[in-house]
């Protein structure tokens, strides 16, 4: 084409291209069909869309959803232990007690803190489970395996298993959308939502807040709709001749069906992520508001609109990897009272109101809402031998998320850490557990979900995993 201007050469085969090119690709069957194993992992579903808020840094549990008593009476004396703990910085002060009281909420009587007035508020919702462990005491290898079974990146996440053996309810939208914090993205960043080695489509898609939720989704200039329409037609059309010509490869095949949905999303990502159109009642509800919670809660809300609109799964982050003092996430070596007071500042109203919503939307009954950190804090203190300071190190011996919505026993708490919140004591949950759980509420079995890869048939919850059964309605 030397010497043809790019517009000329449009403009000269729009008949043979033709206007109604965009409208062909944005039909439902232009991006083929999804390319999911056999169907013999399905069971009954009691879920079929999912929301998880993932606070990163290490939310202290005995400061939030697990009360210890007895870490109170014991406040300045020494931990007895015969082992010694795993810790990421290796200073082990004197036994410190909570920061926030505990009491009783709902009908329920499930005991929250004060450091979630509004989450707990909701407590005849949640299904709180005290006896998380977790396989490493570092940020990053302990949120990939959060996220995706493994302590190393390259592994399908959560949501692009989802994605790939569930598929999008919507035509337009991804399954699997990630709305990270506003101030910064979490340790490892996109190898947390990665597919790994699932085919390119099942990647979570980031969006982000203010006007263009999508980096480059839309042209830089404008540029006339026949034009747009000839364009993206040719390019399809010289995309598919490289596919029959490389003889349909597989990852190719799944770039090209990401490419398409990016101009489906061209139409459906501004009006799901307009807030417009909701009601001043509810921008309140979520915080809207308020500077502090607006951040937050902007993405809870369009969690629930994605939600609406088909997309499977949404993961909502809380804190990032900035460190630093103050932190921008959970991670409270320093001070446990100044960080996860204006961290929970940010979230609480926001995830409260998400929860109020679903459930008077009627959606809660069929949606499932996580709650989830890499691993807790410890009872004592991050300071030298004797002495007693404000911050706590990492915990991966035991700690707590929690669960809402459908399929689960609203109200309780399953499972225990000893008396000071070390350990867990009673129940053990591995996030092999929590993953197959999670899977089975979506209405998958996860051992017979499996992509083969490097001549292994790989599963999320790799050759582990068992129902949280005491949790199960």
């Amino acid at each position: 084409m030397t010497g043809i201007h790019r517009r000329e050469f449009l403009g000269s085969n729009l008949g043979l291209l033709g206007t109604a090119a965009l409208a062909g690709l944005l039909s439902p069957n232009a991006h083929g069909t999804n390319d999911n194993p056999a169907d013999d992992f399905r069971i009954a579903a009691k879920a079929k869309r999912a929301i998880q808020i993932t606070l990163v840094g290490g939310m202290s549990h005995i400061d939030s959803f697990d009360p210890k008593p007895a870490l109170i009476k014991l406040n300045g004396k020494t931990l007895q232990t015969d082992s010694p703990p795993d810790l990421f910085f290796g200073q082990m002060g004197l036994l410190r007690q909570p920061d926030w009281n505990f009491k009783p909420r709902g009908n329920s009587g499930l005991q929250i803190s004060e450091l979630f007035p509004r989450i707990a508020s909701q407590a005849d919702k949640l299904t709180v489970v005290r006896s998380m462990v977790a396989d490493s005491a570092n940020h990053t290898p302990a949120l990939f395996v959060e996220n995706s079974g493994f302590q190393f990146n390259g592994y399908p996440s959560m949501g692009s298993w989802l994605s790939y053996g569930l598929g999008s309810l919507a035509e337009d939208l991804p399954a699997f959308v990630v709305l990270p914090d506003g101030r910064s993205g979490p340790n490892g960043a996109a190898s947390n939502w990665t597919n790994g080695f699932l085919p390119a489509e099942h990647q979570g898609v980031a969006l982000l807040t203010g006007s263009q939720p999508v980096r480059d989704l839309n042209p830089s200039v404008p540029i006339s709709r026949e034009e747009e329409s000839a364009s993206r037609n040719l390019l399809r059309l010289l995309n598919q001749t490289h596919l029959e010509s490389s003889g349909g490869e597989a990852s190719l095949a799944a770039r090209l069906k990401s490419y398409e949905l990016a101009a489906r999303m061209q139409l459906a990502v501004p009006q799901v992520a307009d807030l417009s159109k909701e009601s001043e009642e509810t921008l309140k509800l979520y915080g809207l508001d308020n500077r502090a919670t607006i951040d937050c809660g902007r993405r809870c809300l369009l969690a629930r609109r994605l939600l609406e609109r088909g997309v499977r799964f949404v993961q909502i982050y809380s804190g990032g990897a900035i460190a630093g003092t103050p932190r921008h996430s959970w991670d409270a070596h320093e001070n446990v009272k100044e960080n996860h007071a204006a961290e929970s500042l940010r979230i609480d109203q926001p995830v409260a109101g998400l929860l109020e919503d679903l459930a008077r939307r009627g959606m809660l009954k069929d949606t499932l809402v996580l709650f989830t950190t890499e691993f807790g804090r410890t009872p004592f203190t991050q300071s030298a031998k004797g002495t007693v300071g404000p911050g706590r190190d990492h915990n991966k011996y035991g700690f707590s998320c929690w669960l809402a919505g459908a399929g689960l026993k609203p109200g309780i708490a399953h499972g225990a850490t000893d008396d000071v919140g070390w350990k867990s004591v009673e129940n053990p949950v591995t996030w092999n557990d929590f993953h197959a759980t999670v899977l089975h509420l979506l209405g998958i079995r996860h051992d017979r979900l499996t992509y083969y890869h490097n001549g292994i048939r790989r599963r999320l919850t790799n050759v582990h995993g068992e129902l949280i059964d005491g949790i199960l309605a």
